[in-house]
């Protein structure tokens, strides 16, 4: 079963549905959780630092937009953790003796202090681990002026209460990781608890959470710019079609009206034209009607027919000369 799995996480991409998101984040909390008190178990996606290793590569090309996905996860699993904590707080408020507003103020102001001192307890065990000495005894020295407080604090607290209810443990709910802490834990419990692995495990859960929503929210805002643009850039081409198509138009309409004007100006011409030609010829006709009453010959006649014509007449003349004085001689005989 083992080589099976192997094998079908070896087939599978970081895409694939099967694969955790959450885990390609590091941000699952099966792996976050494992060994705590709170241990969740195995995954029932895959889990694969390969798959992992081919997501970042590929994150750095392209939006994939997981952090959808990891917070879709984490939020459910806050919202269940909070859901826990509201319940142990009810379970806690009915078990514990009723106290005045005032008392439960003074309470509360020991279990913040208490907070704080184990807070600043565990950065000074994580500074010593590193090598920082001097800021780790910088943290120590805080760390005496809030237990300083805390003593006046826990002095007033005591005051306000009767010594059998005082010595009662009062407990209360961590708000990060729902576990119980005492009013009178000393500074081991509470740098265990604030330094241990399941407060620390929810803490990075709820930081990694707010972090994927900030990131969510800046690429949703990158990705509307983005389709602004082009939608900008889509309308800007649309309107520069619009205006080419105008032109066009508006080109083809003009060259039609120079058309138009032109064929008007042609059929003008041809009418003038037509006009004049008519007026020739009615005068010619006039000249030619002139001509023929008072003799002349035709306008239309050419050179040759005039030669032919005196040639013609001038023959005829002639003949008629030299006809009479044969006609005489003819007579004498």
């Amino acid at each position: 079963p083992c080589c099976q799995l192997y094998e079908t996480r070896q087939r599978v991409k970081f895409t694939d549905e099967r694969v955790c998101k959450s885990h390609l984040l590091n941000c699952c909390p099966h792996d976050i959780l494992s060994g705590t008190r709170m241990d969740l178990g195995e995954c029932t996606k895959i889990h694969d630092l390969a798959l992992r290793a081919d997501y970042e590569i590929a994150s750095k090309e392209r939006d994939l937009f997981f952090e959808l996905d990891a917070v879709d996860h984490l939020e459910s699993f806050i919202a269940d953790c909070d859901r826990r904590t509201e319940l142990a707080k009810k379970r806690l408020a009915e078990t514990q003796e009723e106290i005045s507003a005032e008392v439960a103020a003074k309470a509360e102001k020991v279990h913040e202090l208490n907070e704080e001192i184990g807070k600043l307890l565990a950065k000074a065990e994580q500074l010593g681990a590193e090598g920082n000495v001097d800021e780790a005894q910088k943290v120590l020295q805080e760390v005496e002026k809030v237990r300083t407080r805390k003593k006046d604090a826990e002095e007033e607290y005591r005051n306000s209460m009767p010594a059998s209810s005082f010595q009662q443990q009062k407990l209360r709910v961590c708000e990060v990781c729902s576990a119980y802490l005492g009013l009178h834990d000393n500074d081991r419990r509470l740098a265990d608890h604030f330094g241990g692995k399941l407060h620390l495990g929810f803490i990075q859960i709820r930081e990694k959470l707010d972090q994927l929503k900030k990131t969510v929210v800046d690429k949703q805002e990158k990705r509307n710019q983005e389709r602004l643009k082009r939608r900008e850039e889509r309308e800007k081409e649309e309107r520069m079609r619009r205006r080419t198509r105008s032109r066009s138009r508006e080109h083809r309409r003009s060259r039609s009206r120079d058309r138009r004007r032109r064929r008007s100006r042609s059929t003008s011409r041809d009418r003038r034209r037509s006009r004049s030609r008519s007026r020739e010829r009615r005068r010619r006709h006039r000249s030619r009607s002139r001509s023929r009453s008072r003799g002349h010959p035709p306008q239309h006649w050419n050179m040759e027919k005039l030669v032919f014509l005196f040639l013609f007449f001038n023959h005829l003349l002639n003949k008629s000369k030299i006809l009479p004085t044969s006609v005489c001689a003819q007579h004498k005989n």
